[in-house]
Protein backbone atom coordinates (compact mmCIF):
# COMPACT_ATOMS: atom_id res chain seq x y z
CA UNK A 1 0.00 0.00 0.00
CA UNK A 2 3.20 2.29 0.79
CA UNK A 3 4.52 1.52 -2.52
CA UNK A 4 1.17 2.57 -4.39
CA UNK A 5 1.19 5.74 -2.30
CA UNK A 6 4.72 6.78 -3.59
CA UNK A 7 3.94 6.03 -6.97
CA UNK A 8 0.73 7.99 -7.11
CA UNK A 9 2.73 10.86 -5.22
CA UNK A 10 5.15 10.61 -7.62
CA UNK A 11 3.03 10.77 -11.12
CA UNK A 12 0.96 13.79 -9.41
CA UNK A 13 4.29 15.18 -8.60
CA UNK A 14 5.41 14.80 -12.36
CA UNK A 15 2.39 15.69 -14.06
CA UNK A 16 2.31 19.16 -11.69
CA UNK A 17 5.55 20.18 -12.97
CA UNK A 18 4.39 19.28 -16.46
CA UNK A 19 1.72 21.01 -16.18
CA UNK A 20 3.76 24.07 -14.69
CA UNK A 21 5.65 24.05 -18.10
CA UNK A 22 3.21 23.89 -20.44
CA UNK A 23 0.48 25.86 -19.21
CA UNK A 24 1.39 28.06 -16.57
CA UNK A 25 4.94 29.70 -18.47
CA UNK A 26 3.74 31.50 -21.03
CA UNK A 27 6.19 29.86 -24.10
CA UNK A 28 5.45 28.71 -27.36
CA UNK A 29 7.45 25.29 -28.13
CA UNK A 30 8.48 24.91 -31.15
CA UNK A 31 8.71 21.73 -31.74
CA UNK A 32 7.48 22.19 -35.21
CA UNK A 33 11.04 23.35 -36.21
CA UNK A 34 12.70 20.24 -33.69
CA UNK A 35 10.78 17.45 -35.34
CA UNK A 36 13.24 17.51 -38.76
CA UNK A 37 15.90 17.02 -36.64
CA UNK A 38 14.41 13.95 -34.16
CA UNK A 39 17.12 11.38 -35.74
CA UNK A 40 19.61 13.68 -35.26
CA UNK A 41 18.55 13.67 -31.15
CA UNK A 42 18.32 10.03 -31.56
CA UNK A 43 21.55 9.40 -33.21
CA UNK A 44 23.14 11.40 -30.26
CA UNK A 45 21.22 9.44 -27.64
CA UNK A 46 22.32 6.22 -29.03
CA UNK A 47 26.46 7.52 -29.17
CA UNK A 48 26.05 8.32 -25.49
CA UNK A 49 24.57 4.88 -24.43
CA UNK A 50 27.25 3.31 -26.20
CA UNK A 51 30.39 5.63 -25.07
CA UNK A 52 28.58 4.81 -21.63
CA UNK A 53 28.40 1.25 -21.32
CA UNK A 54 32.38 0.98 -22.71
CA UNK A 55 33.03 3.59 -19.93
CA UNK A 56 31.11 1.91 -17.22
CA UNK A 57 33.18 -1.47 -17.77
CA UNK A 58 36.65 0.48 -18.22
CA UNK A 59 36.22 2.45 -15.23
CA UNK A 60 35.57 -0.28 -13.18
CA UNK A 61 38.75 -2.37 -14.17
CA UNK A 62 40.79 0.74 -14.14
CA UNK A 63 39.53 1.36 -10.60
CA UNK A 64 40.10 -1.86 -9.28
CA UNK A 65 43.81 -1.65 -10.76
CA UNK A 66 43.87 1.80 -8.90
CA UNK A 67 42.50 -0.45 -5.40
CA UNK A 68 45.23 -2.72 -6.17
CA UNK A 69 47.86 -0.09 -5.88
CA UNK A 70 46.71 1.60 -2.77
CA UNK A 71 46.56 -1.67 -0.96
CA UNK A 72 49.75 -3.06 -2.23
CA UNK A 73 52.69 -3.46 -0.39
CA UNK A 74 55.08 -1.88 -3.11
CA UNK A 75 55.22 2.19 -1.77
CA UNK A 76 56.11 3.62 -4.53
CA UNK A 77 52.85 1.96 -6.09
CA UNK A 78 50.86 3.18 -3.39
CA UNK A 79 51.87 6.94 -3.98
CA UNK A 80 51.39 7.09 -7.51
CA UNK A 81 48.04 5.35 -7.04
CA UNK A 82 46.67 7.43 -4.55
CA UNK A 83 48.74 10.67 -5.62
CA UNK A 84 46.42 10.01 -9.08
CA UNK A 85 43.48 9.75 -7.57
CA UNK A 86 43.86 13.03 -5.56
CA UNK A 87 44.74 14.97 -9.10
CA UNK A 88 41.52 13.61 -10.38
CA UNK A 89 39.54 14.02 -7.98
CA UNK A 90 40.66 17.56 -7.32
CA UNK A 91 40.49 19.00 -10.86
CA UNK A 92 37.14 19.55 -12.94
CA UNK A 93 36.42 16.79 -15.54
CA UNK A 94 36.34 19.68 -18.42
CA UNK A 95 39.80 20.75 -17.45
CA UNK A 96 41.28 17.29 -17.76
CA UNK A 97 39.15 16.71 -20.96
CA UNK A 98 40.95 19.92 -22.58
CA UNK A 99 44.23 18.58 -21.33
CA UNK A 100 44.09 14.82 -22.62
CA UNK A 101 42.63 15.38 -26.05
CA UNK A 102 44.43 18.53 -26.79
CA UNK A 103 48.05 17.99 -25.45
CA UNK A 104 48.96 14.05 -24.24
CA UNK A 105 46.07 12.79 -27.12
CA UNK A 106 47.72 15.00 -30.40
CA UNK A 107 51.40 14.26 -28.41
CA UNK A 108 50.16 10.93 -29.17
CA UNK A 109 48.77 11.23 -32.82
CA UNK A 110 45.28 9.65 -30.92
CA UNK A 111 42.80 10.90 -32.88
CA UNK A 112 39.82 9.03 -32.61
CA UNK A 113 37.45 11.02 -30.68
CA UNK A 114 35.49 7.77 -29.37
CA UNK A 115 38.29 6.00 -28.08
CA UNK A 116 39.70 9.21 -26.81
CA UNK A 117 36.13 10.19 -24.80
CA UNK A 118 35.68 6.57 -23.56
CA UNK A 119 39.03 6.62 -22.09
CA UNK A 120 38.71 10.14 -20.22
CA UNK A 121 35.45 9.28 -18.89
CA UNK A 122 36.94 5.94 -17.73
CA UNK A 123 39.93 7.63 -16.30
CA UNK A 124 38.33 9.97 -14.17
CA UNK A 125 35.02 8.08 -12.99
CA UNK A 126 37.98 5.28 -12.20
CA UNK A 127 39.33 7.24 -9.48
CA UNK A 128 36.20 7.57 -7.91
CA UNK A 129 35.32 3.76 -7.89
CA UNK A 130 38.60 2.83 -6.21
CA UNK A 131 37.97 5.37 -3.64
CA UNK A 132 34.60 3.44 -3.33
CA UNK A 133 36.40 0.21 -3.22
CA UNK A 134 38.33 1.17 -0.84
CA UNK A 135 36.27 2.19 1.69
CA UNK A 136 34.23 -0.83 1.65
CA UNK A 137 37.00 -3.00 2.03
CA UNK A 138 38.24 -0.67 4.80
CA UNK A 139 34.58 -0.69 5.95
CA UNK A 140 34.81 -4.76 7.46
CA UNK A 141 35.48 -5.00 11.08
CA UNK A 142 39.16 -5.99 12.01
CA UNK A 143 37.78 -8.62 14.40
CA UNK A 144 36.45 -10.53 10.99
CA UNK A 145 39.81 -10.38 9.52
CA UNK A 146 41.67 -11.86 12.82
CA UNK A 147 39.47 -14.29 13.53
CA UNK A 148 39.70 -15.71 9.66
CA UNK A 149 43.37 -15.48 10.28
CA UNK A 150 42.79 -17.78 13.33
CA UNK A 151 41.40 -20.43 11.61
CA UNK A 152 43.97 -20.92 9.19
CA UNK A 153 42.75 -19.03 5.93
CA UNK A 154 45.23 -17.05 3.72
CA UNK A 155 45.69 -13.56 2.59
CA UNK A 156 44.12 -14.25 -0.73
CA UNK A 157 40.93 -16.51 1.08
CA UNK A 158 40.93 -13.64 3.39
CA UNK A 159 40.15 -11.51 0.86
CA UNK A 160 38.29 -13.83 -1.24
CA UNK A 161 35.83 -14.95 1.29
CA UNK A 162 35.78 -12.73 3.78
CA UNK A 163 36.20 -9.04 2.57
CA UNK A 164 35.25 -9.22 -0.78
CA UNK A 165 31.97 -10.40 -0.65
CA UNK A 166 30.79 -8.46 2.21
CA UNK A 167 32.51 -5.26 0.77
CA UNK A 168 30.71 -5.57 -2.89
CA UNK A 169 27.43 -5.80 -1.00
CA UNK A 170 28.49 -2.46 1.05
CA UNK A 171 30.09 -0.57 -2.46
CA UNK A 172 26.91 -1.41 -4.68
CA UNK A 173 24.73 1.74 -4.19
CA UNK A 174 27.52 4.06 -4.14
CA UNK A 175 28.89 2.20 -7.48
CA UNK A 176 25.74 2.50 -9.09
CA UNK A 177 25.51 6.23 -8.53
CA UNK A 178 28.90 6.84 -10.10
CA UNK A 179 27.62 5.11 -13.10
CA UNK A 180 24.69 7.61 -12.84
CA UNK A 181 26.60 10.54 -12.79
CA UNK A 182 29.41 9.04 -15.26
CA UNK A 183 26.66 8.91 -17.84
CA UNK A 184 25.96 13.02 -16.94
CA UNK A 185 29.51 13.44 -17.28
CA UNK A 186 29.28 12.19 -20.75
CA UNK A 187 27.69 15.57 -21.91
CA UNK A 188 31.25 17.41 -21.53
CA UNK A 189 32.93 15.77 -24.67
CA UNK A 190 30.72 18.74 -26.56
CA UNK A 191 34.40 20.26 -25.82
CA UNK A 192 35.93 17.59 -28.21
CA UNK A 193 33.41 17.47 -31.22
CA UNK A 194 31.97 14.10 -30.47
CA UNK A 195 29.02 14.26 -31.55
CA UNK A 196 27.06 12.76 -28.51
CA UNK A 197 23.84 13.15 -27.36
CA UNK A 198 24.55 16.84 -25.94
CA UNK A 199 26.52 18.21 -29.21
CA UNK A 200 23.20 17.47 -31.12
CA UNK A 201 20.83 19.15 -29.01
CA UNK A 202 23.46 22.30 -29.19
CA UNK A 203 23.61 21.64 -33.07
CA UNK A 204 19.90 21.48 -33.29
CA UNK A 205 19.22 24.35 -30.80
CA UNK A 206 21.98 26.58 -33.24
CA UNK A 207 20.35 24.93 -36.09
CA UNK A 208 16.28 26.14 -35.08
CA UNK A 209 17.16 28.75 -32.34
CA UNK A 210 14.95 26.76 -30.28
CA UNK A 211 16.65 26.82 -27.09
CA UNK A 212 14.05 24.89 -24.67
CA UNK A 213 12.56 22.93 -27.41
CA UNK A 214 16.05 21.59 -28.27
CA UNK A 215 16.75 21.06 -24.40
CA UNK A 216 14.07 19.37 -23.13
CA UNK A 217 14.24 15.92 -25.08
CA UNK A 218 17.89 16.10 -24.13
CA UNK A 219 16.76 16.31 -20.56
CA UNK A 220 14.01 13.61 -20.80
CA UNK A 221 17.17 11.01 -22.53
CA UNK A 222 19.50 11.20 -19.74
CA UNK A 223 16.63 11.09 -17.39
CA UNK A 224 15.52 7.91 -19.03
CA UNK A 225 19.44 6.30 -18.72
CA UNK A 226 20.17 7.49 -15.60
CA UNK A 227 16.52 7.52 -13.49
CA UNK A 228 16.85 3.04 -13.80
CA UNK A 229 20.08 3.54 -12.03
CA UNK A 230 18.91 6.19 -9.27
CA UNK A 231 15.95 3.71 -8.08
CA UNK A 232 18.41 0.96 -8.43
CA UNK A 233 20.62 2.39 -5.73
CA UNK A 234 17.88 3.54 -3.76
CA UNK A 235 16.84 -0.38 -3.45
CA UNK A 236 20.32 -1.65 -3.20
CA UNK A 237 21.02 1.30 -0.33
CA UNK A 238 17.52 -0.52 1.55
CA UNK A 239 18.50 -3.96 1.61
CA UNK A 240 22.18 -2.99 2.34
CA UNK A 241 20.61 -1.59 5.56
CA UNK A 242 17.95 -4.38 6.38
CA UNK A 243 21.12 -7.01 5.92
CA UNK A 244 23.15 -4.93 8.14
Amino acid sequence: MKKIFNWFLFLVLAVGFCFFFYVLISYDYPWQQIYPYRWNLVKGWGMTVIISVFALILSSLFGSLLLAGQLGQHRATRILSRSYVEIIRGTPLLVQILIIFYMMADAANLQNKFVIGTLILSFFSGAYLSEIFRGGIESIPKSQIESARAIGLTGTQIYRYVIIPQAIRRVMPAVTGQFANLIKDSSLLYVIGLREFTMQAREVNAATYSTFAAYIPLAVGYLILTLPLAILSHRLEKRFRYEH
